[in-house]
């Protein structure tokens, strides 16, 4: 009786552990779309800038004209985003690297419910520099009449264009890694499931 029931928990566990690699083979799909989203728009946020030469005043028949340049540096929120997007390709990149050294990392402890709560900081951290880039990109684009705030993408449409193209980068790679928060979660109690099982195998 001990010998059927030892099989039967060995066969249960071994459903849990292919269960368990399938989930992690979606994970590192779901983290390689994720790192390269976020990548992307901190690389084309962060290299976003255009120069353009304007008329701001005349005398008389003369122009008097400016060189301006826009840049991501001039507003806190374009600066925050590409901080938010940069730290969730790293935390990323390095769980890619954890997971392909296989074996040599076994998590155990604390380490899986330390990376479901590092997938959530990120996932907030990402989330409130896209919302925070896409408040301002849309005054940037329509301006504010109510408080006199001019438009300037009629002047930068470049500049405008690209960063519309990083906060979708950036929205793409949030609404994976959420995706990948939900799948830590099941991992993780895929964990809790297989230390049951272990624990409980007649030897």
């Amino acid at each position: 009786m001990a010998s059927e029931g030892g099989e039967k928990h060995a066969v249960v566990r071994d459903q849990v552990l292919v269960r368990s690699s399938k989930v992690n083979l979606v994970l590192v799909l779901l983290r390689s779309l994720a790192f390269f989203a976020t990548l992307s728009a901190t690389l084309v946020m962060a290299l976003n800038k255009q120069k353009k030469t304007i008329v701001v005043a005349t005398i008389g028949t003369v122009p008097i004209q400016a060189t301006l340049t826009a840049k991501f540096q001039h507003t806190p929120a374009f600066v925050f985003f590409v901080i938010a997007n940069g730290n969730a390709s790293f935390h990323n990149l390095l769980m890619l690297v954890v997971g392909f050294m296989g074996p040599k990392c076994d998590f155990k402890g604390l380490a899986p419910l330390a990376i479901v709560l590092l997938d959530l900081m990120n996932v907030v951290l990402v989330s409130g520099g896209a919302s925070a880039a896409a408040f301002m990109g849309q005054l940037g684009r329509d301006g504010n009449s109510h408080a006199r705030w001019n438009k300037i993408c009629d002047k930068f449409g470049s500049y405008c264009d690209r960063g519309g193209g990083a906060m979708i980068a950036s929205f793409v790679g949030l609404m994976v890694m959420m995706i990948i928060c939900s799948v830590s979660i099941v991992r993780l109690r895929n964990h809790n499931n297989k230390l049951v099982l272990n624990s409980s195998v007649v030897p």
